[in-house]
This record gives C-alpha cells, structure tokens and sequence, in this order.
C-alpha cells in the first residue's frame, strides 16, 4: 500500500522533481520563523507552544499551513511546495514539539487539500 502511495505521488510531480522531506523544507522555508518565534511562530521543539496545536491535530494544521494563517503566508511562503511537502513540515515540526505523527496517505493529502480549498473559498 505505501508502496503504491510513493508510486501515485511520484507520478504528480514534474519531470525530475522529487519530494523533500519534513525536515528539509522545515530547514529550507518553516525555519526562517519556526527557529526563533519570529512573528509568534511556534518555535520548533517548543512542546508547550506545540502543545495546543498538536492536540488540534493534522486536519486543522497542514490545511492552515496550506492557505496561511495570520502573518504566515500559504505554504510559509515557498509556493513551490507540494502539498505533501507541507504536510511533512508540518509532521516533522509538530513530531518535534510532543506530536506521534505518522506520514500522510494520499488520502490525508486529498482530504487536507479539500479543507484547504474551502478555506480559500471563504
């Protein structure tokens, strides 16, 4: 099943792309806020700041992270990321901060698609 679900997100992408892991656009993009709390960011590892929204949990975070939220443009300001590149930030700073989190399925990424989606439509 995973198998298949690499396979599905593999043929998505663009000719020669590959995906980037959590912690790779974390360090690439979430980083430049997450590092330091900059603009009330939660700062990665912080479990009391993670805390409240680990326990909102990943239907309402990685379609906020989708969309923006406050002074945190859409997908933190790098609109070259995937949606599953998002959602793996989102995991791995949220893991880091108390959340037991596992990698979204396809379904995940289309069901926080879809909320995102009807976010922008507000």
């Amino acid at each position: 099943m995973r198998l298949i679900a690499l396979l599905l997100a593999t043929l998505c992408l663009p000719a020669g792309a590959q995906e980037k892991s959590g912690a790779e656009v974390y360090n690439s993009t979430c980083s430049q806020c997450h590092s330091d709390g900059k603009d009330g960011a939660p700062i990665f590892g912080n479990h009391k700041q993670w805390g409240k929204l680990v326990r909102e949990g990943l239907n309402e975070l990685v379609p906020t992270a989708l969309v923006g939220i406050r002074k945190m443009p859409a997908r933190g300001g790098n609109p070259a990321l995937s949606d599953g590149e998002v959602a793996g930030a989102v995991i791995h700073m949220a893991n880091a901060g108390g959340g037991r989190f596992a990698e979204p399925t396809p379904a995940d990424l289309a069901r926080w698609r879809q909320k995102a989606d009807r976010r922008l439509k507000k």
